[in-house]
């Protein structure tokens, strides 16, 4: 008896632990990918927790690329992901709304020698591909007006990434199309460039400036597009020095785009777990209060109101 009541209270135990395992599961929302969505992501779950509380979050970084992969695979809830999404992985079956906006900018070590002239001229879309592409140019005096005869150390990501696929489709290529060393993450990218006196790159505006302060990190500096070609920086090109000019610039069109990009969040078809809908909705409605903030551009309301509409039911 004591044998048959011990087996009915194990069962007991299984069933209840199931069923506590099942409810934290749909109360979890998984997510991975881009660099540069993943602090305004992290912010986002941070303040959606103090209005839901039994919600939980995991949230890695590992690149656009790891959370496409992450989401069509079904890995994670949602993938973070910071280019145009391709023909390729729509026919994939992938779901996706927009977020949020920002850019990635060409990047050089504030020591360079070059660094003076190149804030006067800046560089045309031609000569960043060149440099960044083609590779026919390697050295700064191969640039009209730049006497420095300095060899041009080219970084670029190792890792499948939304920031190098938006910088390489603005210079006509892919990513397995850039030159240079290529360095994991967006801060490894970033911190590659300060280490190297002769070293240029590219970054998310994010892991550019310091959000708090508005000025750039220490030890890097903006490679200025010479947007019209005229071979100087006019005023209406000028946006770099703090970071929420370059975030009007974006906003507005004066940045180009590419390399101005949508954000996304990404799914293997539309989710079905009610939490990831809720906190979806809840981030192109109520969440975007925290877009500027965090340091990205908000997106039109039109723009926003077509991705409420993709969540309805």
């Amino acid at each position: 008896m004591k044998a048959e009541k011990l087996s009915v209270l194990l069962v007991v135990i299984v069933l209840l632990s199931a069923c506590s395992s099942g409810r934290k599961k749909e109360q979890t929302i998984s997510l991975s990918g881009a660099f540069a969505l993943y602090p305004l992501v992290v912010k986002w779950s941070e303040e959606y927790q103090k209005e839901h509380p039994g919600i939980r979050f995991n949230i890695s970084a590992g690149g656009a690329g790891k959370g496409m992969a992450d989401a069509l695979s079904g890995t994670v809830d949602l993938g973070m992901f910071s280019r145009a999404i391709s023909p390729e992985e729509k026919a994939k079956g992938v779901w996706w709304v927009a977020v949020t906006k920002d850019a990635v900018i060409p990047t050089v070590n504030v020591a360079n020698p070059a660094l003076p002239v190149l804030q006067k001229r800046g560089l045309t879309h031609d000569e960043l591909r060149q440099i960044y592409v083609t590779g026919e140019i390697t050295r700064w005096n191969q640039l009209p007006g730049i006497s420095v005869d300095e060899a041009i150390n080219v970084y670029t990501r190792s890792d499948a990434c939304g920031a190098a696929g938006t910088w390489a489709a603005y210079l006509g290529g892919r990513q397995e199309n850039l030159k240079g060393i290529g360095v994991f993450g967006d801060p490894g990218l970033a911190d590659a460039v300060v280490k190297d006196e002769k070293g240029v790159g590219y970054n998310n505006t994010i892991y550019l400036y310091d959000v708090k302060t508005g000025r750039k990190n220490p030890g890097i500096e903006v490679i200025p597009i010479d947007v019209n070609g005229n071979g100087t920086i006019d005023a209406n090109e000028n946006f770099y020095d703090m970071f929420g000019q370059i975030l009007n610039a974006i906003g507005d069109g004066a940045y180009p785009s590419p390399p101005a990009r949508d954000l996304y969040l990404v799914a293997k078809g539309k989710p079905q777990k009610q939490a990831t809908l809720d906190f979806m909705k809840w981030v192109v409605t109520k969440g975007q209060v925290f877009v500027s903030e965090a340091g990205y551009v908000p997106l039109p309301k039109e723009v926003l109101d077509e991705q409420v509409t993709k969540l309805q039911p």
